[in-house]
């Protein structure tokens, strides 16, 4: 039964896909491009690091994305999204960049996406423009406002925010070091374990 007064919104990296810039730094060799908010809490000192490292190794948008293109959602993914979707709307709440996740939503078969945007010159990315600052826990608080039961999940300090605006926050696949300095979030580790869990709490709405 679908619930329309439900939303879940979804991180996207870590939760239904590999995470881009690990992916990158393997590919190019890179090992700066290993750190992700799993690892670096203020947003804009991980990506104003990353923008100096591409700068440095001259590694353009174009080769990003071709790293990208080879890229598939993770495993179990795509069916964990079309079942939860049957029961819910929902919302991907990323901190990546459009230009970076089209061909993955395509393969997600296009969920709704909230994210942000490159500033790229000649094939060379010199900043971004970021949709709103603390975008993902604003999105919940929108929705909350709008009288949705929100339930957010997500992997990594930047979905804190938004996981604890929501009404239910859920970590998935979550790090030890984060997980540890937010307790209250119940972890989980496999789709169906999620799936269950967002599927009881709605049944109760």
């Amino acid at each position: 039964m679908f619930t329309k007064q439900s939303i879940v919104t979804l991180d996207l990296e870590g939760v239904l896909t590999p995470e881009i810039w690990i992916a990158v730094a393997e590919r190019t060799g890179i090992e700066e491009l290993h750190l992700t908010t799993r690892d670096i809490p203020d947003y804009d000192i991980l990506m104003k690091g990353r923008i100096k490292i591409l700068e440095r190794e001259k590694l353009g948008l174009s080769g990003i994305q071709e790293v990208i293109g080879t890229l598939d959602p993770l495993p179990g993914a795509i069916e964990f999204l079309e079942e939860l979707r049957s029961i819910s709307q929902v919302v991907i709440l990323s901190d990546t960049f459009q230009e970076f996740a089209y061909p993955l939503m395509k393969k997600l078969n296009m969920p709704t996406l909230f994210c942000h945007n490159l500033v790229v010159e000649n094939d060379r990315i010199t900043g971004y423009h970021l949709r709103m600052n603390d975008q993902k826990a604003k999105a919940v608080e929108a929705f909350k406002a709008l009288n949705f039961k929100v339930t957010a999940v997500g992997d990594s300090y930047n979905d804190t925010g938004m996981i604890q605006a929501a009404h239910q926050g859920i970590f998935f696949r979550a790090p030890d070091n984060v997980i540890q300095q937010f307790p209250q979030f119940r972890v989980t580790h496999k789709y169906g374990e999620l799936l269950s869990t967002i599927r009881n709490w709605i049944t109760t709405l």
